[in-house]
């Protein structure tokens, strides 16, 4: 798997406190989403939304490894609608897109470190109070891109949670270990750089400058600083048995962190009897952000209607 996939972790989830709402900002429809705090365990969390009017269904997206919720789902790019919030607002849902610990406007804990058992404790925080927003909906879909990916199985692993998942960009060897991090790692805070903001951008032919230029601009402003990541061992509790949710498992043809025949072993032996498989054409490891971006829309749309319809 691709470096910036990894670090990740997981653990038994623990039972945590149930959040609590604080006030959203004004929407502003062509650049500023709503933004709302939710208590996971007593730290504030960051969600941007977009939502109609009357939503027909609720989605939570959570984020990757380097970049938070707003560059990777809310892009603005001048002439071009590459916002998954927007998008997904657009085709009737409540989009939701969380700051994990560190991330955006989420701030760091006292310890300093973001774990996945703690990103995925506060990702079933703010699921609670999702479907807390939308009582009369089915319970809202999940959806991870890439580290995100990982940790929305976690999540979903327990099946009453959530109606589907959706991992993007993360299919893994089922038989796979992850390695423990080393005990003398140390937070290092590093500057997060142009290079790093531009990299996930590797097919040109999908992918319009505006876009990686409106992407580096945004990320960079959102995240000007790495968030520091440990417990990587705690992935090896993703189960592939674990998994009975509607599961859609979706990558770019294009992208470098995903081996393909890993990713064949992987949905083959998911546990889920209502699973599907796309690879995009052309993408690479940003679909959701390039000119497939309707197409990536649609799968997801497809899919977790489908599944919602069915439970």
């Amino acid at each position: 798997m691709a470096a910036y996939l990894w670090p990740i972790v997981f653990g038994t989830l623990c039972a945590g406190l149930l959040v609590a709402v604080a006030s959203a900002l004004p929407p502003n429809a062509d650049t500023v989403p709503e933004r709302f705090t939710v208590r996971s365990d007593g730290h504030s969390i960051a969600v941007w939304a977009r939502r109609p009017a009357n939503p027909i269904g609720a989605v939570l997206l959570v984020h990757g490894r380097t970049w938070s919720g707003r560059p990777d789902f809310d892009l603005q790019v001048p002439g071009l609608e590459r916002s998954v919030l927007a998008s997904l607002s657009a085709r009737g849902f409540a989009a939701y897109a969380i700051d994990l610990r560190g991330y955006g406007e989420t701030p760091r804990d006292a310890s300093g470190w973001n774990t996945p058992r703690r990103s995925a404790l506060d990702v079933v925080n703010v699921l609670a109070w999702v479907t807390q927003q939308h009582p009369a909906l089915p319970r809202p879909a999940l959806v991870g891109w890439s580290r995100g990916g990982a940790l929305a199985m976690m999540v979903a692993q327990t099946a009453s949670r959530v109606s589907a998942v959706v991992l993007f960009g993360f299919a893994y060897d089922p038989d796979a270990v992850f390695a423990k991090a080393p005990a003398d790692l140390k937070l290092a805070r590093a500057r997060n750089t142009t290079d790093a903001a531009a990299s996930d951008f590797i097919s040109p032919k999908v992918t319009p400058p505006a876009v990686v230029r409106a992407f580096v601009a945004q990320a960079l402003h959102s995240d000007p600083v790495t968030v520091d990541l440990r417990g990587d061992e705690e992935f090896n509790d993703l189960s592939v048995d674990k998994l009975t949710v509607p599961t859609l498992v979706m990558y770019g043809e294009r992208d470098p962190g995903i081996d393909p025949e890993d990713a064949k072993k992987f949905f083959g032996r998911l546990a889920a009897t209502d699973k599907q498989l796309i690879v995009l054409p052309g993408a690479d490891h940003a679909a959701h952000l390039e000119d497939t971006h309707d197409a990536w829309i649609s799968a997801v749309v497809t899919f977790i209607t489908r599944a919602a319809t069915r439970r």
